[in-house]
């Protein structure tokens, strides 16, 4: 098996960005590499094909890395998905389709099974892939949940993974944080960790190196490069805390502003605006912030029935509600779609609460009813005269009374509502529907082509700032023998 581990100092470190700099370099260079993540805990996600002509759903970050590896996304690449649902239990995607529950009280036995899925979606892609670039999850020296853990040094000591740890310069504490790191983990484990990479770096290389110097001759083990913070490089983020870092430019003829729902989910769909030059795209969670906007967006949630208790309770119901009445456009993706309609009923209990019914706002003329069996599509078709296409992920029925088709959802005047997410990276149907909704000329954007060009630009700077020949030597020939084991050595 050949392959590589890229674990972090913390949540956020940069694993996703390194992994997925390190799975372009080597497709660059003729390697047929994949990406991997054991588990991901995301409602950020993504429809691909499963092989077998039907589709299944995973991660967006690995899809994303699956187009960096220029190969095609499956299952296998993020064979176990938790999807929260509360601060306390996450619904489960076991490769690509729903498998029930899991819970903060049986964490380590109600996820054996999947560790054992996910082992085995790592050896069915060792089988057909020169290199697997695994990224691993949280931090290695989670020592309370080293017992159950099978996405960190679980995964390393089943593949024997040569395994390199990224830490955020920009936090503070980097040095520490790396050696206590291998410091707490148990020697067998230690002997696995080569070495380490420096993230998000903004000052003078010369003022770090002797840190650095000083970490190798510590730990025994070297520092394979120190990629520079680039704030060019927004690739589709997995983590709603992302967006704290997405702020209004303040500069641009048209403000959208995107409801923060305490669960929101696939807020990516939204990307696309975010590159049209003339629009300043936000996302806001108070009533007087969508007092001036141009347009306002409720995406997609994973909880669309107390998401919507919670738009109420803030007052944003009322907003939306006046916002429209003033002709002003709205577009619900998917929950928020659902939200903007009639009536969300959950029969089955799929969000918690069987027989749950609550009434929408009203602004469009559909009723949603929850089913347990979770749809997956990648639909395509054609609306506002250019072809149309994009990727659905729900529990959700729709039946339209009156009112226009749109997307798998519905329009009455300004108010559009759709349920499949993905459609604005659609050049032709992004430029036709904000000429609808705010009558401007389509722009020159291409999305497609601007996220190839993000890959690549992170490409470039992994290969100017990171020993892309010496990880991908790691990553084939194994850890180095001899590594030294630093006290305390972690638990056994």
């Amino acid at each position: 098996m050949s392959g590589l581990l890229v674990a972090g100092t913390t949540s956020d470190a940069g694993k996703s960005v390194v992994t997925t700099g390190l799975c372009r370099a080597f497709a660059r260079r003729g390697v047929k590499v994949a990406p991997y993540k054991a588990q991901n805990m995301s409602n950020n996600s993504m429809v691909c094909s499963a092989g077998d002509g039907t589709t299944a759903e995973i991660g967006r970050a690995q899809w994303v890395q699956a187009l960096a590896a220029r190969v095609a996304p499956e299952p296998a690449m993020n064979p176990v998905l938790l999807k929260p649902g509360s601060d306390r239990r996450s619904h489960v995607v076991l490769m690509g389709h729903t498998a029930g529950e899991v819970s903060s009280a049986d964490w380590e036995t109600g996820r054996r099974h999947l560790a054992t899925a996910a082992h085995t979606a790592y050896d069915d892609l060792a089988a057909r892939f020169d290199v697997i670039v695994a990224e691993g999850a949280g931090s290695p020296a989670e020592i309370n949940l080293r017992a159950g853990d099978y996405v960190n040094m679980g995964l390393a000591r089943h593949a024997s993974l040569p395994t390199v740890v990224v830490g955020d310069i920009d936090r503070g504490g980097v040095f520490a944080a790396m050696y206590g790191t291998v410091a707490l983990l148990a020697p067998a484990d230690q002997r696995l960790v080569a070495g380490f990479v420096v993230n998000k770096f903004r000052g003078e290389l010369a003022l770090l190196s002797p840190g650095l110097d000083s970490l190798e001759r510590l730990t025994g083990r070297r520092v394979f490069g120190v990629l520079p913070w680039d704030p060019s490089l927004w690739l589709d983020s997995e983590d709603a805390l992302d967006l704290d870092g997405r702020r209004s430019s303040g500069e641009a003829a048209f403000r959208i502003a995107v409801v923060r729902l305490p669960r929101i989910s696939n807020f990516t769909d939204v990307d696309a605006l975010g590159l049209e030059p003339d629009l300043d795209v936000v996302f806001v969670s108070d009533p007087r912030d969508v007092a001036d906007a141009d347009v306002i967006v409720v995406p997609g949630t994973r909880s669309t029935i107390s998401d919507l208790a919670w738009l109420r309770a803030r007052g944003l119901d009322a907003a939306i509600l006046d916002h429209a009445r003033r002709g002003r456009p709205v577009l619900g993706i998917c929950g928020g779609f659902q939200m903007l309609g009639r009536a969300i009923s959950d029969p089955a209990g799929v969000e918690g609460v069987p027989g749950a019914e609550v009434e929408g706002l009203g602004l469009l003329d559909v009723r949603t009813h929850f089913a347990a069996e979770k749809v997956l599509r990648l639909p395509t078709g054609a609306v506002l005269g250019a072809p149309a296409s994009g990727y659905e992920i729900h529990h959700g029925r729709i039946t339209r009374g009156g009112g226009e088709e749109f997307l798998g959802g519905a329009r009455a005047g300004k108010v559009f509502g759709t349920m499949w997410h993905g459609s604005l990276e659609g050049d032709a149907l992004r430029g036709a529907l904000l000429s609808e909704l705010l009558g401007r000329e389509p722009s020159a954007v291409r999305f497609g082509a601007a996220r190839d060009a993000r890959l690549d630009r992170l490409g470039d700077l992994v290969e100017e700032h990171l020993d892309v020949d010496a990880l991908l030597t790691l990553a084939r020939d194994g850890t180095p023998a001899g590594l030294p084991v630093l006290p305390p050595g972690g638990s056994p």
